[in-house]
């Protein structure tokens, strides 16, 4: 789906430029891997370098059963009370993604699945992941009539309310 105000080209544009992104990462991450395992193998060994591979996803399995059970808690009492749950679904969307990081083997996405899924290290993720959705929507909304350009904020109509 399109923006408002742009052409089918530009989004054609920021598809293509999204889809390169994502083989990117699909091609280099694996080589960074085996680069790295490669690395930790020849200095601790291979059946090391295995044991250790093993131990940090039984670790990550863990985490990420506890984690999500919390954020799984969180979000139905957030519902129970009737609150908004954006920062529960955040958690939940967060550990889903560091806990298939942490399941697939490698040093490298274990690391990052950890930061993401532990509870010290993940309001720092999730409030980037805030100002990214955030520059996102609000950079969209510079297509819609009186809303963000570069002029500045939309225009304010002062009214008033009446029961």
């Amino acid at each position: 789906m399109s923006r408002p105000g742009s052409t089918p080209a530009a989004a054609r544009w920021r598809r293509g430029r999204v889809l390169r992104w994502v083989f990117l990462a699909i091609l280099l991450v694996p080589m960074l891997e085996i680069a790295v395992i490669i690395a930790v193998g020849r200095s601790i060994g291979g059946w090391p370098t295995f044991g250790l591979l093993l131990l940090e996803s039984l670790i990550g399995a863990v985490i990420v059963r506890r984690e999500g059970g919390r954020a799984w808690s969180a979000l139905r009492e957030a519902l129970r009370s009737g609150r908004m749950p954006s920062r529960q679904l955040a958690d939940a969307a967060l550990v889903l993604v560091g806990g298939t990081l942490l399941l697939t083997p490698g040093f490298v996405t274990d690391a990052v699945g950890f930061f993401v899924v532990l509870p010290a290290t993940r309001p720092i993720t999730r409030r980037w992941l805030e100002a990214l959705v955030a520059r996102r929507l609000l950079g969209s909304f510079g297509d819609w009539p009186g809303g963000r350009g570069p002029d500045g904020p939309p225009d304010v109509i002062q009214g008033e309310v009446v029961d």
